[in-house]
């Protein structure tokens, strides 16, 4: 009798140790599955922390065309094909070569002119009517076309045009075109404009404009041009007018 009241106290004892240990387990159980949702807002927290990437406008390839060769009456958007020629090739150094400018270069103008950053009475009236997407449509466009060609006219000022676009004037602070606009003329894409196969004309009203202050859409370009003389201005222009 003794003997079976021991094991029953060894089973009732066991009893008690199995349910413990069961509680046990089903609270660690309970406190790791609380913890589970900590470790996944790590990444949400990472992704958040990245900054946001601007991809490229979107664009209609068939509705730049119409817009830039035809304009929209029904919005008085007058075509750029007028003034600027088929393809943004242009006909007169009245008006610039626009063809395979770089797009947020053309947006980025088309903007300031709207805004008044940029003054030109025909094209500023001409800005006021497009939206934003019409001007990205409009620069996308003519980023497709072919390059524009052009060749420098004056030979007794093109040493000094070479002289200045590819290696400055460092009597005067003047940096090297070439650094910004490339070896070639073609620019570094939004950040610098292409330059190369441009109406010489246009480029050497455009430095002088910086000087005068009366485009004052880029301090870069005011703080060279200002230590420029009309000689220089023509020289690297009409160099310029002949890369490619």
């Amino acid at each position: 009798m003794r003997q079976t009241s021991q094991i029953s106290k060894l089973t009732s004892v066991s009893a008690s140790l199995a349910a413990g240990l069961l509680l046990a387990m089903t609270s660690f159980s309970g406190l790791v599955s609380a913890a589970d949702p900590a470790p996944a807002a790590a990444p949400m927290a990472e992704t958040a922390a990245k900054p946001v990437v601007p991809g490229k406008p979107k664009v209609d390839p068939a509705v730049s065309e119409a817009l830039y060769s035809n304009g929209d009456a029904s919005r008085g958007v007058t075509a750029c094909l007028t003034c600027h020629g088929p393809k943004g090739q242009s006909a007169t150094a009245t008006w610039p070569k626009l063809s395979a400018q770089h797009a947020a270069y053309t947006a980025k103008q088309l903007k300031n002119f709207k805004d008044g950053t940029r003054a030109n009475p025909v094209m500023m009236g001409m800005a006021a009517t497009l939206t934003e997407q019409d001007m990205n449509n409009i620069s996308a466009y003519l980023a497709r076309q072919p390059v524009s060609q052009g060749v420098a006219q004056n030979k007794d000022t093109i040493e000094l045009g070479q002289s200045i676009y590819r290696g400055g004037i460092a009597a005067k602070g003047v940096p090297a075109c070439a650094a910004c606009h490339s070896p070639t003329g073609a620019g570094i894409p939004s950040q610098y404009p292409r330059v190369g196969g441009q109406w010489a004309e246009y480029n050497a009203a455009q430095l002088l404009a910086f000087r005068e202050g009366t485009r004052k859409n880029s301090s870069q370009m005011t703080t060279i041009a200002t230590k420029l003389s009309d000689q220089e201005m023509k020289a690297v222009a009409d160099y310029m007018a002949g890369l490619h």
